[in-house]
């Protein structure tokens, strides 16, 4: 069914990495890990803070780690935060250990989605809208590079998007 051992889910902040990845995992009967949620457990703050103290190039070098670290796990399904592409270190890690699937969904569809969410360092901004169009610009190629599968997740329920995930890793050849 799948050629590698794990699963790794890339894609913009509010595509849905997390809540597919879980219910993927568990549809799978694989562990379900979050690169974003482990930084957060092994530092015990949260994003924002990190950002704060350490800047985004802090935060990536944290994320680096984690994800070095989780790739060489097995059976899991592990969403990464939407930046962690911009590492080509990562991006190699990524393709060459594991199935990538690419949770695309629009600019538009991300700010409905993360509007209220305060947890969002990148989006504390003057207009969050055209920071998520200036992300996705500078990101979908990376996305679109190590991706096996890119499934858009633009106005669908997770579990459409999951039987869909499933669907494709069964009949199609990654």
């Amino acid at each position: 069914m799948i050629r590698a051992q794990n699963i790794f889910i890339v894609g913009p902040m509010g595509a849905g990495k997390s809540t597919v990845g879980r219910q993927l995992a568990e549809a799978l009967s694989y562990t379900f890990k979050d690169s974003d949620q482990e930084i957060q457990r092994r530092t015990g703050v949260d994003i924002p803070t990190i950002f704060e103290y350490e800047g985004e190039e802090g935060f990536r070098a944290r994320e680096r780690q984690v994800i070095s670290e989780l790739v060489a796990e097995e059976r899991i399904v592990l969403a990464t935060g939407g930046g962690a592409v911009l590492n080509p270190d990562n991006r190699r890690d990524l393709a060459a250990r594991g199935v990538v699937i690419y949770l695309y969904c629009s600019p538009d569809q991300q700010y409905a989605r993360t509007v209220r969410d305060r947890n969002r360092p990148l989006l504390e901004t003057d207009d969050p809208l055209q920071r998520l169009r200036a992300l996705m610009a500078e990101r979908d190629p990376l996305y679109r590079q190590i991706a096996d599968l890119v499934v858009s997740t633009e106005k669908r329920g997770t579990s459409s998007v999951v039987k869909e995930i499933c669907r494709r890793l069964k009949s199609e050849a990654v």
